[in-house]
């Protein structure tokens, strides 16, 4: 079981379980999305006493804190048990653009000269993260939530404001990979 669980899984078997995920979601009323969690954790902890926007019944979206604490834990058993000890196999273009930009790929998924505790403890790793992490909460709250809520939820309920916002996560995507990442590296 354990070998199936760290494999990586064809399109056709997990496209139908993120369909059954949002079928489930929809039945029980529910929506797909982290970047709520965040505003039920604030109202959880009082922040509704000094802001209306956390003035809300956080209480009724438990099962959002319950999926966010699952998707770590989940996180840290695929990172730790479900690790498949081959190197990642990487486009060899790929491996030379990055090594152009001067980030080594040492066959890991998140190479070690972007998410590191040496990488963050640096000036510009600091910055980096601090100011991406930043326009990535800014980000999912002026868009009404985040990638996932938008292109798993939203388009799944056909809503036109998360096709908007899924066009323009993806222009950003590009932006920044042919922009904006080349400048900063």
């Amino acid at each position: 079981m354990l070998e199936i669980l760290s494999q990586a899984w064809a399109w056709y078997i997990s496209g139908p379980l993120i369909a059954l995920v949002m079928f489930l979601l929809l039945w029980v009323g529910g929506s797909f999305g982290v970047s709520s969690t965040l505003r039920s954790i604030c109202a959880a902890s009082g922040a509704g006493k000094h802001c209306d926007f956390f003035d809300f019944d956080w209480k009724s979206q438990r099962w959002n804190l319950v999926f966010a604490i699952g998707a770590a834990i989940g996180g840290f058993i695929a990172s730790t048990v479900l690790q498949n000890p081959e190197p990642l196999a990487l486009n060899g273009q790929t491996i030379k653009d990055l090594s152009l930009l001067g980030i080594e790929f040492n066959g890991t998924i998140a190479p070690e000269a972007l998410f590191s505790w040496k990488s963050l403890l640096s000036i510009k790793g600091f910055l980096i993260m601090t100011v991406g992490g930043f326009l990535v909460g800014f980000g999912a709250r002026w868009a009404g939530g985040c990638t996932s809520g938008h292109a798993i939820s939203g388009l799944s309920n056909l809503q036109l404001p998360s096709l908007i916002a899924v066009i323009g996560f993806f222009l950003g995507g590009l932006i920044m990979t042919f922009l904006i990442f080349p400048i900063i590296f």
